[in-house]
């Protein structure tokens, strides 16, 4: 099964509005008007339209007739179930990468380690974030599973706020690097058990740390 992109004028549309959305460039309560968001992205308003329908489908809008659309945005609950799912699969990639991975898949992940510990010292939580998701789709890549990683691709989406603010956790960010850290030795070992393991727990450590209900 290919991954499939639409390339529309509304599924562009619908891309960066959901991006924003799931950013919290947008709160939940804040109403979307088509022709506000027509010219902010340069379209007219028929592919914002088909773009808020999208929305909606994804529980990302509600759109309430004569009086408008409005942000849902991700609760506390739907971090907690993406976290609480994300934990299982991302700990059944890291089994699948132990016997998948490749020598530049590896490479890429330390370099990602190595450039966190950099950033780490610079304060940089940006940068961290960034760095983060990276080491995350590589992983994704190297479980050789598309069907998994369009999955996991699709919750890392959902989660970025709470990404973000993780990484801003005192001593998180440190201690996140060194559970990446551990996990890429487990997979270099080719030890299927403890990569999994280490990978749930390294999920059910955001979760801990946001003050979440405890997967």
């Amino acid at each position: 099964m290919e991954e499939y992109q639409d390339y529309s004028l509304s599924g562009k549309v619908f891309r960066t509005l959901s991006e924003q959305i799931l950013s919290g460039k947008y709160q939940k309560g804040d109403e979307l008007r088509e022709v506000t968001v027509g010219k902010e992205l340069g379209v007219s308003r028929t592919p914002v339209r088909e773009a808020f329908r999208k929305l909606e489908l994804e529980g990302l809008v509600t759109s309430i007739p004569n009086k408008g659309t409005y942000v849902n945005g991700i609760s506390r609950e739907d971090v907690q179930d993406i976290y609480m799912i994300r934990s299982r699969l991302e700990g059944l990639a890291a089994r699948l990468a132990t016997r998948r991975i490749t020598k530049e898949q590896i490479d890429e992940m330390e370099e990602m380690i190595l450039l966190s510990e950099f950033y780490l010292k610079k304060g940089m939580t940006e940068q961290l974030s960034t760095l983060d998701g990276k080491f995350h789709f590589i992983l994704y890549e190297a479980c050789g599973s598309r069907m998994l990683k369009n999955v996991l691709t699709d919750f890392h989406r959902y989660v970025q706020m709470a990404r973000r603010m993780s990484v801003k956790v005192e001593n998180r960010a440190e201690k996140s690097i060194r559970e990446h850290s551990e996990i890429l030795s487990a997979i270099r070992d080719k030890d299927e058990d403890r990569a999994e393991k280490l990978m749930e727990e390294h999920i059910r450590h955001v979760v801990q740390n946001l003050h979440l209900e405890e997967i």
